[in-house]
């Protein structure tokens, strides 16, 4: 049986690792990025529409995926050229080259296009991005709502895989500074939002496409958190309760290093997903412990 073919661009970075080891054994690939850290990538940068295109029609995919993009706020905040250049222009290469091949695209998303004016998002409520990240983002959302008929649109939460290597989110500063050796460790008690593993994401993704639905979907770890149960529950898989002080602080003690605006709720529930029997997203803590288990054994 010939397998369906998948190009995955900007697949360097921890979402990517993660759709390469879930998607691999059942289809061929063909994956790239500007930073080739992996064996199994080649480069390509995605904001070249020439490059781009003539690498996906030389493999000729069944389906494309565009993941990657600049996720650090505050360097969008201090480059916004560069992040429209590539969350958003790149979005429109990847349209343009998908609706030629008349091939689906899948586009990853973000919790942090609502303003955290709610305290939890359906797949329905109305984006109102805060910060230029966010607006990178939403706007490559629009542009491929409105301009194909077979897409995925999927939106993620606060991202986590993998390890030491790729993770550069919350999970990752939290055990650095562990690994440091640090007793006392500052947390906000004022953000709340959805952790996402990234192997549950690929697997759920995986499960629509083979499922053949369209659209946009929430798609975030079930249960809703906040930073500091966050790090409560990973010092508790670590079993380091006693060890670590955590002392409880605003988001203005870190505004100095994160001066970005950002919402005070990216709670995101899986709606659509639920509706449609099509969940297969586990519990945050579930999968939290699921990520430190197989990805940092050396602290266990």
């Amino acid at each position: 049986m010939i397998k369906k073919k998948i190009y995955i661009a900007g697949c360097g970075g921890m979402l990517g690792e993660a759709f390469y080891k879930q998607f691999s054994n059942e289809y061929e690939l063909c994956c790239t990025d500007i930073d080739v850290n992996e064996d199994w990538l080649s480069y390509l940068d995605f904001r070249d529409f020439d490059a781009y295109k003539e690498d996906v029609f030389r493999f000729h995919p069944d389906f494309l995926f565009h993941l990657g993009a600049y996720t650090d706020l505050e360097y969008c905040e201090l480059h916004p050229n560069e992040t429209y250049l590539t969350n958003t222009l790149s979005v429109e290469n990847a349209v343009y080259i998908a609706n030629q091949l008349n091939i689906p695209l899948l586009y990853i998303s973000t919790a942090g296009i609502f303003d955290g004016s709610k305290d939890v998002y359906d797949d329905w409520d109305i984006p109102n991005p805060i910060n230029h990240y966010a607006r990178s983002k939403y706007a490559g959302e629009l542009f491929v709502k409105e301009n194909m008929f077979q897409y995925l649109i999927c939106r993620a939460g606060w991202m986590m895989g993998g390890g030491h290597e790729k993770d550069k989110k919350f999970i990752q500063k939290i055990m650095k500074q562990l690994k440091d050796g640090n007793k006392e460790i500052h947390v906000v008690h004022d953000k709340f939002g959805t952790p996402t593993y990234t192997h549950d994401f690929a697997k759920n993704v995986k499960f629509l496409l083979e499922k053949r639905y369209w659209g946009i979907f929430n798609m975030v770890c079930e249960g809703l958190t906040s930073r500091l149960d966050v790090v409560r529950e990973l010092l508790r898989i670590l079993d380091r309760e006693d060890a670590i002080n955590i002392i409880e602080v605003d988001s203005q003690y870190f505004i100095k290093d994160y001066f970005a605006l950002r919402p005070s709720s990216e709670r995101l529930i899986n709606k659509k997903l639920n509706l449609r029997g099509l969940n297969i997203m586990r519990n945050w803590k579930v999968a939290l412990k699921d990520y430190i288990d197989n990805y940092y054994q050396e602290y266990l």
